[in-house]
This record gives structure tokens, C-alpha cells and sequence, in this order.
């Protein structure tokens, strides 16, 4: 008997949940960004456009590092829990701002 784990698909799909997850974070900071600058641009605006880019930027940083951790041969490396946490808190820091533009 072995020990070797025949990971299957299971990376490739996870890839592609990581990339799925990219587009639609990416789709809703523009989202964002349209609500925030609609009806005339002020600076309370324009902090929440740049925050909302930095985040989509810090969450796209993290997801390309899992994205190409997944595709090295051999069983993908756990996410660590400081990538976990960065993802983490760049989805709830936007869910935040999104909340911000509405009220």
C-alpha cells in the first residue's frame, strides 16, 4: 500500500475557484468604484476608489500566490493561515466600503 495521494482534479478546480473568486471580487470593485464616482467626484470618493483598488490589489496578490502554489507539480503546500487572513480581511475591508457607499 501507498502513501502517495492521488490528488486528481482537485487542484485544477481549486485554481479555477481561486480565479472565479478574482473575477467576481474584481466585478464588484468596479461596481463600487462606478457607485462611488456617479452623481460627481469628491474626496470621500476618491478615498474609497483608492481603498477599493488597494484591496482588490492585496486580494489579487494573494490569489495568484495559492493560483501558482496549485500549479507546481506534486500535492499543493496548505494555504498558510497569513494568505488565509489577508484574503479574509480584503473581502470583509470592501464588504465594509461597499457598505460605506450605500448609506
Amino acid at each position: 500500500m501507498t502513501d502517495e495521494r492521488d490528488p486528481g482534479l482537485q487542484p485544477e478546480r481549486t485554481r479555477l475557484a481561486w480565479r472565479r473568486t478574482t473575477l467576481s471580487y474584481a466585478v464588484a470593485a468596479v461596481l463600487a468604484l462606478r457607485k462611488a464616482l456617479y452623481g460627481g467626484v469628491s474626496a470621500t470618493a476618491i478615498v474609497v476608489c483608492a481603498l477599493c483598488g488597494a484591496l482588490w490589489l492585496g486580494f489579487l496578490w494573494t490569489a495568484h500566490q495559492r493560483i501558482r502554489v496549485l500549479a507546481t507539480p506534486g500535492p499543493p503546500a496548505t494555504l498558510t493561515p497569513r494568505h488565509a487572513t489577508a484574503a479574509v480581511l480584503c473581502v470583509v475591508a470592501t464588504a465594509v466600503c461597499a457598505a460605506a457607499l450605500v448609506v
